[in-house]
């Protein structure tokens, strides 16, 4: 039997998270405060629950309302399902609400309020709650109530402008890169408000803007833009800040390779077997080699196509340049790398089936030891009978809420 991975520090050991979100921004901060500690309680509707309850590849999982994009982003949280629009659901709430420290929700602006829990009505049950509102644009300007998914905010954003080449762009992200942004940034704010709350006692009202989060993760692209007027453009693989900096073709693959500094440079030209390209006028300084770069990736590849990918990555990186393959998401999984860490951490299915479920782990190792999920993702009300009595329900009361369909 293989023995138990120690984990790290909980570090948010004894926090309480009401989860009101779907699909996918609102369910990974939701994720990463579970897998740092925190007892996250998702709320979902009774009968339906999470969108992604029915997504990802797997459709019979779908059915079964255990879907690939539910499974994945919400192992380590309890399932208590209310349903907001009955008054008594709207009680139970309130009643979490009170022994809460976080709210997390993702709904369209103005709908809490709609419904009559929003952050006005929420503070007076909780004046140390800390509240926060995940949304496409935030909670205030003119495209504050428009519906918004991940590639809504791609285009808005910018980003896709800037991806792939003039001949194809715009062109989408591969994954659901404004959302998991939006969602790190609402874990990173909670955490921050409740640093401070240990200090003060204040709550906090947070509002988070997945426009805002993507433009913010966009770094030199916008920054470039700002100070000096220079509208970005889609540059394939290619690093607009250096050359050679991007990715080139070996043997037998792709190979990313940054060797923005001279040192770098040269190293890689002596053992790629050209070192005379160090004399060559066209790339002896940084901005030259900048405005030769397709003449310099045609000469850097003479060299790199007599060996394959992976001896190029170990023979660069060990001589300190920066290189390595590109691969695919199943070979990316497998790396040993990733092993030792134990970042991907293996569950029980959720509804007892004979498989195990791997999900992925925490980016941040504590106190030297890797952040897992404490259990598999919940099955749909899986503990609302158990909330529920921990908010102080007694079991005839429990079962008057499901007879009128409350939870």
């Amino acid at each position: 039997m293989t023995p138990p991975v120690e984990t790290g520090t909980a570090l948010l050991d004894g926090i309480r998270v009401l989860d009101l979100t779907n699909v996918l921004a609102g369910p990974y901060a939701g994720y990463q405060l579970a897998l740092q500690g925190a007892d996250v309680i998702k709320i979902e509707m009774p009968g339906a629950g999470d969108l992604a309850r029915r997504l990802g590849a797997d459709r019979s999982l779908g059915d079964d309302l255990l879907g690939a994009s539910f499974l994945a982003q919400n192992a380590g949280k309890r399932s208590l399902t209310l349903n907001l629009k009955d008054p008594a659901g709207r009680d139970a709430l309130l009643r979490a609400v009170r022994d809460a420290d976080v709210l997390v929700e993702n709904f369209r602006p103005g709908v809490m309020d709609r419904l009559g829990v929003g952050w006005e009505v929420l503070r007076k049950e909780n004046p140390a709650l800390i509240y926060c509102a995940i949304s496409g644009f935030g909670q205030t300007g003119p495209m504050r109530g428009r519906p918004a998914y991940d590639q809504i905010v791609q285009g808005l954003s910018g980003m896709m402008s800037v991806t792939g080449t003039a001949e194809v762009t715009p062109l989408r992200s591969g994954f659901p890169v404004a959302d998991t942004l939006g969602g790190m940034a609402a874990a990173y704010a909670v955490a921050a408000a409740l640093v401070r709350r240990g200090r003060t006692g204040q709550g906090a009202l947070l509002d988070v803007s997945m426009l805002e989060a993507a433009l913010t993760a966009m770094g030199w692209v916008t920054s470039n833009y700002l100070i000096t007027g220079r509208t970005p453009e889609p540059m394939g693989n290619e690093n607009f800040t250096a050359a050679p900096s991007g990715t080139f073709r070996t043997a037998d693959g792709h190979l990313n390779i940054a060797a923005n500094r001279q040192q770098q440079f040269a190293t890689l030209c002596r053992l790629i077997g050209r070192p005379e390209l160090l004399d060559d006028p066209r790339y002896g300084h940084p901005a030259d080699r900048k405005t030769h770069r397709d003449e310099l990736r045609a000469e850097i590849e003479t060299g790199l196509v007599l060996r394959n990918a992976e001896e190029w990555e170990e023979v660069l990186s060990d001589a300190g340049v920066p290189a390595a393959r590109v691969l695919s998401v199943p070979d990316a999984l497998g790396l040993e790398q990733l092993a030792v860490r134990h970042f991907v951490s293996k569950l029980p299915f959720p509804d007892g089936r004979d498989r195990m479920l791997d999900v992925l782990g925490s980016p941040v190792q504590v106190d030297g030891a890797p952040i897992g999920p404490a259990f598999p993702p919940p099955l749909l009300g899986e503990h609302t009978d158990a909330v529920l009595a921990e908010l102080g329900y007694v079991q005839e009361e429990i079962e008057q809420l499901k007879e009128r369909g409350a939870v």
